[in-house]
């Protein structure tokens, strides 16, 4: 078994190639990987982490990658934020689990209080913790249709949502996460999203929303909607930034119909688009908001936040799960959102996007095939189509994102087509590194689009 590592008080934030990515030490652990771990569990890069920190990973090789990923955008506040550790071993030190629903600590009620604090609105406010953002999504439908008595859920193309059976019936897309997984949840019912890139040029916002209410009123009926559930920003489904004026729309039609309007925040939450919350940018405040992902630093920790009335309209018992809320988990989070108020991460995601997206866009005034660059803050994507048309190219996009990983950058796909590079750069990553990693892109489409010529 590997020994406790030291915590490494600076780590050198640099690029640093020592061997061919992946090493000779990575590929050893990749076959007992092979050898132990379920075929079924993907692996984006196969390089194994020794430590992390700031805006780069260090394989066991020595290699030192800026991470563009951020683990998915859990770890915003760094791999290992002094203010998460420090939380974390104090509470370890004290105890590591006792159930909150058999005897309860204090650290949940503290989160559940930052959260009614920093969440969109200013009304009574309840949070109940879980430890997956599918999880969270699984309980805002359960709270939305025990509070309406109504059970049609309405989702939106290029959703995702989760990976359990119900959040698999919430999620749009089928590889790899529905594949031969069914018969899923009943009463689920999709409707089109705001896409500008795909959408029928010059709609706007609110046309785009009265399509995707039309469905609802013939397709479902209004009577009969507990709640409509949306991300902000699609993240699985590539980054997809409504049209202006369609979430508004969206969550008007809800408190006119009863139906209970639930922003899907897992990936968009905890400063990541240059707010607190991505329904900050225009001012909504959603009925039920689901977190998780950058909350607690790495830790596994989710939560639902809601109006009061919804929130306790389930009978005791209802809500809860072993782990949930996990004193850990909990420490992490308290110190996690301590360092986003310190270091102004909303502003620092600000800042990043500001550094991406002008790159981005010269990049692709001279790259045809990237037919689209949009984002917010420092949730940015690009996708890739054949040139002149609006066709995914998902292997190109596999090929610049693996020419990335081999020069030392992660980054990750994305999209309902497989052809979206998104970019989720730790909110703490210095503006040297995310210039250095904007260069390896540049190099890596360099080199895709001059193969792709030479084999024509």
């Amino acid at each position: 078994m590997t020994g406790l590592l030291a915590p490494a008080p600076t780590l050198a934030q640099e690029r640093r190639l020592v061997t061919e990515i992946p090493g000779p030490r990575s590929r050893e652990l990749m076959a007992r990987r092979t050898a132990t771990v379920s075929s079924g569990v993907g692996t984006t890069l196969p390089v194994f982490v020794e430590r992390a920190g700031g805006g780069v990973i260090v394989d066991v090789d020595g290699n030192s990658l800026i991470d563009l990923g951020a683990g998915i955008a859990v770890v915003s506040v760094g791999n290992a934020a002094p203010k998460v550790v420090a939380a974390v071993q104090d509470q370890v030190a004290a105890f590591t689990h006792t159930c909150f629903m058999v005897t309860p600590y204090e650290g949940y009620v503290a989160v559940c209080e930052e959260l009614a604090r920093v969440t969109p609105g200013d009304h009574e406010k309840r949070s109940a913790l879980f430890n997956s953002g599918s999880e969270a999504v699984e309980n805002a439908v359960k709270i939305a249709r025990h509070a309406t008595g109504r059970p049609a859920v309405v989702v939106f193309d290029h959703a995702y949502h989760g990976r359990t059976n119900l959040t698999m019936a919430l999620t749009a897309k089928n590889m790899p996460y529905k594949h031969r997984f069914g018969p899923f949840a009943p009463e689920i019912y999709r409707v089109p999203m705001s896409y500008p890139f795909r959408d029928q040029a010059g709609m706007t916002g609110a046309e785009a929303a009265a399509r995707a209410i039309r469905q609802i009123e013939t397709q479902v009926g209004a009577a009969n909607v507990a709640a409509v559930l949306i991300e902000p920003i699609p993240g699985e489904g590539g980054f997809v930034v409504p049209a202006p004026g369609f979430l508004p729309a969206v969550a008007e039609w809800c408190r006119a119909s009863g139906a209970v309007f639930i922003a899907d925040e897992v990936q968009t939450g905890f400063c990541r688009t240059g707010s607190w919350f991505a329904c900050e940018d225009e001012g909504l405040v959603p009925d039920l908001i689901t977190l998780a992902k950058g909350m607690a630093g790495g830790l596994p920790l989710a939560a639902v936040t809601g109006r009061a009335e919804l929130m306790d309209a389930v009978h005791p018992g209802g809500l809860g799960g072993t782990y949930g809320g996990n004193p850990l988990a909990c420490a992490a989070a308290l110190g996690a959102m301590e360092t986003m108020r310190e270091q102004d991460l909303a502003a620092a995601a600000r800042a990043i996007g500001d550094t991406m997206l002008p790159r981005l866009h010269a990049l692709q005034e001279r790259t045809p095939a990237i037919g689209d660059v949009r984002g917010r803050g420092a949730m940015v994507a690009v996708e890739l189509v054949r040139p002149g048309t609006t066709e995914p190219d998902p292997a190109l996009t596999a090929q610049v994102a693996r020419l990335c990983h081999a020069e030392g950058v992660v980054v990750l796909t994305a999209g309902t087509y497989g052809n979206v590079l998104r970019f989720l750069p730790p909110l703490v990553i210095g503006q040297d590194l995310l210039a250095e990693a904007l260069d390896v892109l540049d190099a890596a489409f360099a080199a895709a689009t001059t193969a792709v010529r030479s084999a024509g």
